[in-house]
């Protein structure tokens, strides 16, 4: 018998004291949306979605950069997996989702994930728009140093993985990924909800800029 909370509670453990939008809140809400959309998909393995949404971000580069370290993680994550009551044959299907399903690794290479890895990449991706994405992209932004925006830098076009990594004004995250993701949505749920998200990016967007240059008129 599969016992997911055997999985939940190593996720915890991980994310724990996380500050960067990457915390347990977040791995909550993507798990959540997880089974929200498989319940269109009957057929599809909801084991294999439930538990790559729950570990989608245990081995991302970007929370775990020490090679030995990840190395270690991973280890630990599939003997997690084993525990917990996943065949071989799942173990297999969710690491084909969670090492290929990141915004980052499909910038040059778009990797085809299954209807189970769809359905995770659809609702890691919504966690990151609309309201709670806007409040994610300023938290991870000040994780890194990033500042708030510069008119001076204009986003970005064609980013490779290396340039995608570097800091840069949060607002230009906006256009360099987070408008971008609506778009990019496997399901047709995933993309109504993502249209509804993105409506209120750019609506906040709109007014941050204008209240920005608004500050910038009165200083000189």
């Amino acid at each position: 018998m599969v016992t997911i909370e055997r999985i939940a509670q190593f996720v915890a453990t991980q994310a724990a004291g996380d500050h960067s939008g990457h915390d347990l809140a977040h791995i909550h809400r993507v798990v959540n949306l997880s089974d929200y959309l498989v319940g269109f998909y009957p057929d599809v393995d909801q084991t294999v979605v439930l538990a790559a949404a729950w570990t989608h971000d245990v081995l991302d580069e970007k929370l775990v950069s020490d090679s030995a370290q990840l190395q270690q993680l991973r280890q630990a994550l599939t003997a997690c997996y084993h525990a917990a009551g996943l065949s071989s044959d799942q173990v297999t299907a969710v690491y084909a989702i969670i090492d290929h399903m990141s915004y980052a690794k499909n910038l040059r290479n778009h990797w085809t994930l299954t209807l189970a890895g769809q359905l995770v990449q659809d609702a890691d991706r919504l966690d990151a728009i609309g309201a709670v994405g806007i409040g994610r992209a300023f938290y991870y932004g000040a994780s890194t140093g990033a500042p708030m925006f510069d008119p001076a830098l204009p986003p970005r076009e064609n980013l490779d993985h290396t340039a995608y990594r570097q800091v840069t004004p949060v607002i230009n995250h906006f256009y360099e990924k987070l408008f971008r993701l609506g778009d990019l949505m496997n399901t047709p749920e995933a993309k109504r909800i993502a249209q509804e998200r993105t409506a209120v990016m750019r609506q906040f967007v709109a007014e941050f800029k204008a209240e920005w240059q608004f500050g910038a008129s009165q200083d000189n």
